[in-house]
């Protein structure tokens, strides 16, 4: 009978786990220095991380956003490698949003002024983002920016109204009573 020596992997599947193991991190990383909780939508904690050393480092720019529904303007600061949507809300600024994905329309601007990048955005077309409509939730600041929210109704009927309707759709009360007496 020949006894065969195991190969690599098989040694690392039947290798314990070395608990005195230390690791060590090399000096260019550093560990996040602020920790702070805040709440979700589903108003969970959650614990967001931000790291001062690693946002110095990345260039920002100064976003300034005309809510039209809440009739305010906001300013703040957004590094170029962070959603404007996610750096509002740590800012305490609350603005539209829904999906988080860039799949709708809910958090849609219209850019005044300045350029963003924005290649998540699946919920607006290549026609309508040449016309300067953006997604805040899946939008980087490439430059300084100025943005006007849009009605999300209003951005989904450019969008998708060709298609399915020849004008906005009026409810029919009638239609809806006679459909309940059928039940």
């Amino acid at each position: 009978m020949d006894l065969q020596t195991p190969c690599n992997a098989c040694i690392s599947i039947n290798r314990k786990p070395d608990t005195q193991r230390r690791h060590s991190f090399p000096k260019s990383i550093s560990l996040p220095k602020n920790r702070f909780k805040t709440m979700s939508e589903l108003r969970t904690q959650v614990a967001v991380k931000y790291d001062t050393q690693q946002s110095l480092s990345v260039p920002s720019h100064k976003v300034t956003v005309h809510d039209r529904q809440r009739d305010v303007v906001y300013e703040f600061f957004v590094p170029e490698d962070q959603y404007i949507l996610h750096t509002a809300e740590d800012q305490d600024i609350t603005l539209p949003f829904a999906c988080r994905h860039g799949c709708c329309t809910s958090c849609a601007v219209r850019v005044k002024s300045g350029e963003l990048r924005q290649p998540e955005a699946l919920g607006i077309s290549a026609e309508l983002k040449s016309k300067g409509y953006a997604l805040l939730c899946v939008g980087y600041p490439s430059s300084d920016l100025e943005v006007e929210t849009q009605d999300e109704d209003e951005v989904y009927w450019l969008q998708f109204g060709r298609y399915f309707a020849r004008g906005p759709i009026e409810r029919d009360d009638y239609a809806l009573e006679l459909a309940m007496l059928d039940e």
